[in-house]
C-alpha cells in the first residue's frame, strides 16, 4: 500500500510539478512580450483622430469613453509613435480641399503643442527614436489623398515644410491625377503629372503611400518612386479578398523596392465571411456606398461622416447581419505577409478612429496583444521590433536619404 501510495505521490507531483511549468512558461512569455512591447518603438502609421480634434467633446489629453486614441490609452497601450491622418471627402477638390487639409495640419500642431508633456512633433525617423529615449510620444502626420493638393504640385512642398511625412495618392475616388481601387479608372493609374508628383515627394522626402489606389496605379508608382513605397493601412486580398488589401504579387513588389505594408484592423479588410456579409447587407456597395450614406447624412463635417460609418457596421452587427471578427485576424494578416517577404517589410496601420474595429481591439490600449500573439508564434524579439515601428522608421531614413541625394543635385 505505501508503494502504492509513493507512487501515485509521485505521479500526482509530477503532473502538478508539468502544470506548474506550463504556467509558468505561459506567464514568462506574457512578461518578456510586456517588457519587449514597452522597450520598443510602436508606430501607427493611419490614426482618423485628428477628425476629432473638431469635437467640442474631444480632448487627447484625457481618457474618453469613444473612439480609439486618447493619451491615455496611447500610454496604457505602449504607442510610441502616431500618424495623425489628414483627411476629407475625395470629392472636394480645389482651393477648398487645400484649405481644409491646412485647418487639419494646424490643428495637430495645436494638439501637440497644447500636450507637449506628453507629446513632439516628429519629421524624421531621428527625431522619433529622440522622442522615444525621451518617454514622449512622437506626433507626425499623413496626408490621406491627394485630392487634398488641389492639382497643385506646390502644395508638397508647402505639406512638407509644414512636417508632413507621408501622401496616400487617392482616397475612395479618383483625383486629377491617379486612379483609386474603388472608383472606376479614368486615367489607367498614373497620368504624367502624377508621376511628376511622385517625383517631387521624393524630393521632399515625403513617403509615397499607395493605399487606396488602383492595381495600376500602384505598379506605375513603383516604377518611378526612386524611393521605397509604404501601404500606410492596407492588408492582405490573399485572407481577405478586398479591392483595399494587397495582393500577394503586389506585396512581393512592395518588398522587392524596400517597402513595408502596415497592416490595417479593419473588418472588412481582415476578414472574408465579414466583408462579404458587409456586400450583401449593403447590396453590393461596400465602403463607398456607406461614405454615400454618411455623406447624406453628415455633409461636410468629416467627424461626423467617420462616425456614422463606423455606426452604420455597428448597428449591422447588432442586428445580426454581419458576422463577430477576432481580433486575432490583424495577426493572420502580419503573419500572412511576413512568411511571404520577411518580417522587415511589415508594419502597424490600424485605420483607429476611422474604421470598425475587431473584438478585443477596442482601442490603442489593446495593441500589446499583438506583440504577445507574434511572440508565441515564434517570432524573434527582432523581428517583433521590426515589425512594431522599426520597419517603417527604415522606410523613412531611406526615403530621407533618397530626398538629400535629390536636392543635392539640383
Amino acid at each position: 500500500m505505501r508503494r502504492i501510495l509513493a507512487l501515485f505521490c509521485v505521479m500526482v507531483c509530477a503532473t502538478t510539478g508539468g502544470l506548474l511549468v506550463r504556467g509558468s512558461a505561459a506567464d514568462a512569455i506574457a512578461d518578456r512580450a510586456h517588457q519587449l512591447h514597452f522597450s520598443s518603438i510602436v508606430l501607427d502609421t493611419h490614426d482618423d483622430t485628428t477628425q476629432r480634434f473638431f469635437s467640442k467633446g474631444y480632448d487627447l489629453g484625457k481618457r474618453n469613453p469613444d473612439g480609439h486614441v486618447d493619451i491615455p490609452r496611447m500610454r496604457e497601450g505602449g504607442m510610441s509613435a502616431i500618424f495623425f491622418s489628414i483627411w476629407i471627402d475625395g470629392r472636394i477638390m480645389g482651393p477648398p480641399a487645400v484649405q481644409k487639409a491646412l485647418d487639419q495640419i494646424d490643428a495637430v500642431h495645436e494638439n501637440v503643442r497644447k500636450f507637449s508633456k506628453d507629446l513632439v512633433f516628429a519629421r524624421t525617423a531621428e527625431e522619433v527614436r529622440r522622442a522615444h529615449a525621451q518617454g514622449k510620444i512622437a506626433a507626425l502626420m499623413g496626408v490621406e489623398g491627394g485630392h487634398m493638393i488641389g492639382n497643385d504640385i506646390r502644395m508638397v512642398r508647402v505639406f512638407g515644410d509644414l512636417g508632413v511625412r507621408y501622401m496616400t495618392l487617392t482616397h475612395f475616388y479618383n483625383d486629377e491625377w491617379a486612379d483609386s481601387s474603388t472608383d472606376k479608372p479614368a486615367h489607367n493609374g498614373l497620368t504624367d503629372y502624377g508621376k511628376e508628383i511622385v517625383r517631387e515627394m521624393n524630393r521632399q522626402g515625403i513617403m509615397v503611400d499607395i493605399s487606396h489606389v488602383s492595381d495600376k496605379t500602384f505598379y506605375d508608382v513603383l516604377e518611378v518612386s526612386r524611393a521605397p513605397l509604404i501601404a500606410s493601412h492596407s492588408s492582405c486580398r490573399a485572407l481577405c479578398d478586398h479591392v483595399r488589401d494587397m495582393s500577394d504579387d503586389m506585396i512581393k513588389a512592395l518588398a522587392a523596392k524596400g517597402g513595408v505594408i502596415q497592416i490595417n484592423y479593419e473588418k472588412s479588410f481582415i476578414d472574408q465571411a465579414y466583408k462579404s456579409a458587409y456586400d450583401q447587407a449593403t447590396g453590393g456597395a461596400g465602403v463607398v456606398g456607406a461614405l454615400n450614406e454618411a455623406t447624406k447624412i453628415c455633409g461636410d463635417d468629416q467627424e461626423c461622416v467617420e462616425r456614422a460609418q463606423i455606426a452604420l457596421e455597428q448597428k449591422m452587427t447588432a442586428e445580426g447581419k454581419l458576422p463577430r471578427v477576432s481580433w486575432e485576424r490583424i495577426v493572420d494578416h502580419i503573419d500572412h505577409a511576413a512568411k511571404l517577404v520577411g518580417a522587415d517589410h511589415v508594419g502597424l496601420g490600424s485605420d483607429f478612429d476611422g474604421a470598425t474595429m475587431p473584438d478585443g481591439m477596442e482601442d490603442c490600449s489593446k495593441l500589446p496583444k499583438i506583440t504577445e500573439a507574434l511572440l508565441r508564434k515564434g517570432y524573434s524579439d527582432g523581428d517583433i521590433r521590426k515589425i512594431l515601428g522599426e520597419n517603417t522608421l527604415r522606410v523613412m531614413e531611406q526615403v530621407e536619404h533618397v530626398s538629400h541625394e535629390l536636392q543635392a543635385q539640383n
